[in-house]
């Protein structure tokens, strides 16, 4: 039997099967049907050596599917040059060996996750994040501003196997959520993971790889892949670079001499993501914290991550972005979903720059200089921004996005006011 959709319609076909391959084990088979018989012409792959992440292979199916040693060739022809290093230290991996490392020094590490109203996402959150290999980490779940008290009764069950404790927020907005966690894990470690996102189990020792690898990190952000590609809308948020923007998986570390290339006003690609990041006790709260007007749930629409990482950049911090730290992300399934997503992303850029200028006004001339190439970025045919869509991808997903960076200064006035009545 086919799959029902949410309208109701049966899909026999999705656009693209996700998974992982681990190369020092024998590759399976792609098959072109998934357990359930729906057809998918495409793999998304994510590449592993000794559970080492070292890139995403795309594969076209055919209808017989892809056999072990056809996939060999693919995986070689693509990451050889990177495999075969690997490999040849094998059976003593070192990037094992400094895990096991990193695991005996293992720090406490709060993970929080800031929800409102979306109990069956939450459990899926929380269940991958019990499921870690980390030896000592305790869950804070933040409840936004409920509807009703089903996150509260997520975090009863899920504290019966594990160290998980709830906070209401009652005021809405991730923003405020987010100072509540705060305020709630003043000198502590926290990782921050979203509710639409599942972690890999490994991806809390892996951010501590980072902390312990770049001591002088603030900020540790990682890698967001795709959990599910089973819808067109779903693609071509992946197309749009997703939640970190091409940024890939290479290592990478940011700090004020090591900007040349990327200024901190215009992170295209960003220095991470919020829906995937571990920071250091006082970090953010150097920085005010998270903007009470930027965010989801305010009239911005986003951006409460993208000015606090630049905010951490302006006043000399560093942000270290580790590939390895895994989550996948659950994409918005319908186009109507996905519009409102793209519309927060342009609307909370914008409004970041607001937020910048309200708190100093001193940095108008840097992002003067900076508006020729971030308008060329944004309005060219050839940025970054679209360098990766499809010719399917609807160019009225990317009008609307533009329209809302026009609206962006103007919805976080409102958010401002907002935020100061409460």
């Amino acid at each position: 039997m086919n799959p029902v959709s949410a309208t109701g319609s049966v899909r026999s076909r999705i656009p693209a099967h996700v998974r992982d391959i681990e190369v020092t084990e024998p590759l399976p088979a792609i098959e072109g049907r998934d357990g359930t018989g729906r057809r998918f012409p495409a793999a998304w792959l994510l590449v592993r050596v000794h559970t080492e992440p070292v890139g995403r292979l795309e594969l076209p199916v055919p209808e017989a599917g892809i056999a072990p040693q056809a996939l060999a060739g693919a995986v070689e022809a693509a990451f050889g040059d990177q495999i075969r290093p690997r490999l040849a230290r094998s059976p003593e991996s070192p990037f094992l060996a400094r895990r096991a490392e990193v695991m005996r020094a293992a720090e406490p590490v709060t993970v929080v996750i800031c929800t409102r109203n979306r109990p069956d996402r939450l459990r899926r959150t929380v269940d991958s994040v019990l499921a870690q290999e980390y030896p000592r980490l305790r869950v804070l779940v933040v409840d936004n501003a409920p509807d009703d008290d089903a996150t509260e009764r997520v975090v009863r069950a899920a504290a019966a196997r594990g160290a998980v404790r709830y906070l209401r927020e009652p005021v809405p907005g991730l923003s405020r959520a987010r100072n509540a966690a705060l305020a709630a894990t003043a000198g502590e470690l926290v990782a921050w993971i979203d509710d639409d996102v599942v972690a890999d189990r490994y991806w809390l020792v892996e951010l501590a790889r980072a902390l312990a690898d770049h001591p002088q990190a603030g900020v540790v952000t990682g890698a967001v892949v795709p959990a599910e590609l089973e819808t067109a809308a779903q693609v071509w948020f992946e197309q749009f670079g997703g939640l970190v923007k091409g940024r890939g998986f290479a290592p990478a570390v940011f700090h004020q001499s090591t900007l040349s290339g990327q200024s901190p006003l215009f992170p295209l690609p960003p220095f991470g993501a919020g829906a995937n990041m571990l920071t250091r006790p006082g970090v953010l709260e150097e920085v005010g914290g998270f903007d009470p007007a930027l965010g989801a749930g305010t009239a911005s629409g986003g951006g409460e991550d993208t000015l606090a990482f630049s905010e951490i950049l302006r006043t000399g911090g560093t942000i270290a972005y580790q590939p390895t730290a895994l989550v996948r992300h659950y994409h918005r399934c319908d186009l109507d979903g996905l519009r409102r997503q793209l519309v927060g992303y342009g609307s909370g850029l914008t409004a970041v720059y607001a937020s910048l200028l309200r708190r100093d006004p001193g940095v108008f001339p840097q992002l003067l200089r900076l508006a020729p190439g971030a308008l060329r970025e944004v309005l060219g045919s050839a940025g970054r921004r679209t360098a990766t869509i499809g010719p399917d991808f609807p160019r009225e997903l990317l009008r609307a996005n533009r329209r809302a960076m026009v609206r962006g200064p103007f919805a976080y006035l409102r958010s401002r006011r907002q935020a100061v009545r409460w």
